[in-house]
């Protein structure tokens, strides 16, 4: 199936978020009724800024890590790992290495081929989205937590605080770096195990039979 990994990953996702749903949603309404509150329906769930935040502190953090790997590997090596460029071979590459300008192909994307702002743009379009998606999904992070950290001040019977506040309050930072940390460990675990352990047949591995010092080489 050509497009296979995209529809698997896809399902995967309806189903984990529809799941990470029905299970928040059970937990909202049971520390409502601890508290003494009616609980809420499962469609009101669903529009609150208890889930939004919920979603969106995962979203940011996904995509920041695409990010960060996108720029990072452009420069930075890992001998040994099929996720790395060769040893001596960081940078953007030349045009002739990257198919644009003169030396772009029949079949390569127009812009590859246009000069000036468009070549610019498109020969960095993917770290560009990802870094966009990456600051709007931590914005919208940003506001239904401090959405969600005023209604519970609330029901305590505690003073909001404006948005501007919760930036430099202890809930988004810990609902941030909890996050952030745990996508380097994810990534550095990544391209450090890919050295020495293999997975037959995965384009990101290197070939079973590849030495542990054989760099951008994949299986």
């Amino acid at each position: 199936m050509a497009n296979g990994l995209t529809l698997a990953f896809g399902c995967g996702f309806l189903l984990t978020l529809a799941g990470q749903a029905l299970a928040g949603h059970a937990e909202y309404n049971n520390d409502l009724i601890a508290t003494g509150l009616s609980p809420l329906p499962f469609g009101a769930y669903l529009l609150s800024t208890d889930f939004a935040v919920d979603v969106t502190e995962n979203w940011q953090s996904e995509y920041l890590q695409f990010f960060l790997y996108i720029y990072a590997t452009v420069w930075l090596l890992q001998r040994g790992s099929p996720e790395s460029k060769e040893i001596g071979r960081a940078g953007t590459g030349t045009d002739a290495e990257q198919k644009t300008g003169r030396h772009a192909r029949a079949s390569s994307p127009a812009w590859a081929a246009a000069g000036g702002v468009r070549q610019v743009l498109y020969s960095r379009s993917l770290g560009i989205l990802m870094c966009g998606l990456f600051l709007l999904s931590w914005l919208a992070q940003s506001i239904a937590g401090c959405a969600a950290f005023n209604e519970q001040h609330l029901r305590e019977l505690q003073a909001p605080i404006s948005w501007g506040q919760y930036l430099t309050a202890a809930d988004f930072w810990d609902r941030t770096l909890q996050n952030w940390q745990s996508e380097l460990l994810a990534v550095g675990s990544m391209a450090i195990f890919s050295v020495y352990l293999r997975h037959r047949g995965s384009p990101e591995s290197k070939p079973v039979g590849a030495a542990h010092d054989s760099t951008g080489v994949e299986g």
